[in-house]
C-alpha cells in the first residue's frame, strides 16, 4: 500500500490556556479527498489553521509526503506543496484579480521565476471567468467568483495537496453549484484536497472519505459509500431537515455513474 500523501498524527494544538484539539489524526491518500465535519467548535477550522502552519502544534506530527513539516512556518509549507483556501475567501478587495494571483505566487515565483506565467496561464485555462476579470476588483466580484479566485489562488503555486476551509460559507445555492463544479474540475486533475465544511450536505458531494469530529477528536472516519444517515446523525446531531438534505447526498453519491465512481476510487486507491 501507497504512503499516505498527508499524515495527521494524534495532533494537539489551542489558543493559550485553551486545549482545542486532543489527539486528532487521520490519513489521505495521494489524490484523495477527504473530508472534515462537526459541529461549532468541534475543532474543524482549528485543524485546519494547524495544518496550514497557522497555529502551531502542540504535540503530534504532520506529515507531507512523508516529511515532518509540523514546525515549518506557512511560506514553507506552501514551497513543500502545500495550498490554502481559508475560511471566508479572504480575497485582497482593493486588487484585481491578476494582483491577487500575483501575490498567491509569491513562493513559486521566488523558487523558479520562469515558471509564473505558465502557471498563471493554467489557472486561467481552469478558471476562464477570472481571465475575463483579470483587471477587475476582486472585491467587487461575486461570492461565486471570489470562492474561484481563492482557489485559483491556492493552485498557482502548483501544489500537491490544498485545505479547503468552509468554501460553500455565504454562498447563494447557485453560487454553491458553481464552487461544486470547480472543486470537481480540480479533482480531476489529481490535486489532494482537504475540505471543512459545515454544510455537510455539499461536503458529501465532493468527498471521498468523511472523518467526523467532537470536542477535537475524529470519532468516526469511513468512506463516503460506507456511511449512512444514522451514523451521521449520531456524530453529527444532524436534526431532520438537515438529516434529508445528507440522506439526499449521501444517495446521490452511493449511486453515481460508473465512470465516475471509477475515477473517484482511483484517486482514493
Amino acid at each position: 500500500m501507497s504512503q499516505p500523501l498527508l499524515q495527521v498524527e494524534d495532533i494537539t494544538a489551542g489558543f493559550g490556556a485553551t486545549t482545542v484539539l486532543h489527539g486528532v489524526s487521520f490519513t489521505v491518500p495521494a489524490g484523495g479527498i477527504a473530508g472534515v465535519f462537526g459541529l461549532n467548535g468541534a475543532g474543524k477550522s482549528v485543524t485546519m489553521k494547524t495544518l496550514a502552519g497557522i497555529l502551531p502544534a502542540r504535540s503530534g506530527r504532520i506529515l507531507l509526503n512523508g516529511d515532518d513539516i509540523t514546525k515549518l512556518s506557512p511560506e514553507k509549507r506552501v514551497a513543500r506543496g502545500m495550498g490554502h483556501v481559508p475560511q471566508g475567501r479572504q480575497v485582497f478587495p482593493q486588487l484585481t484579480v491578476e494582483e491577487n494571483l500575483r501575490l498567491g505566487a509569491y513562493t513559486l515565483r521566488r523558487r523558479d521565476k520562469g515558471r509564473y506565467a505558465a502557471s498563471l496561464d493554467s489557472v486561467y485555462d481552469r478558471f476562464p471567468v477570472l481571465r475575463q476579470r483579470r483587471s477587475q476588483m476582486a472585491g467587487t466580484m461575486s461570492g461565486g467568483q471570489q470562492a474561484s479566485l481563492s482557489v485559483g489562488r491556492a493552485l498557482i503555486n502548483e501544489p500537491s495537496l490544498i485545505l479547503i476551509d468552509e468554501p460553500s460559507a455565504g454562498l447563494s445555492p447557485v453560487a454553491q453549484l458553481e464552487l461544486n463544479e470547480v472543486l470537481e474540475t480540480v479533482a480531476e486533475t489529481g490535486v489532494t484536497m482537504v475540505l471543512v465544511e459545515q454544510n455537510v450536505a455539499f461536503g458529501l458531494s465532493l468527498v471521498d472519505t468523511a472523518h467526523l469530529m467532537q470536542t477535537g477528536v475524529v470519532v468516526h472516519s469511513a468512506p463516503v459509500a460506507e456511511l449512512d444517515e444514522s451514523t451521521l446523525a449520531t456524530h453529527l446531531g444532524i436534526g431532520k431537515v438537515l438529516q434529508a438534505a445528507t440522506g439526499r447526498a449521501l444517495a446521490d453519491r452511493q449511486s453515481v455513474p460508473p465512470q465516475r465512481s471509477s475515477s473517484r476510487a482511483g484517486r482514493a486507491s
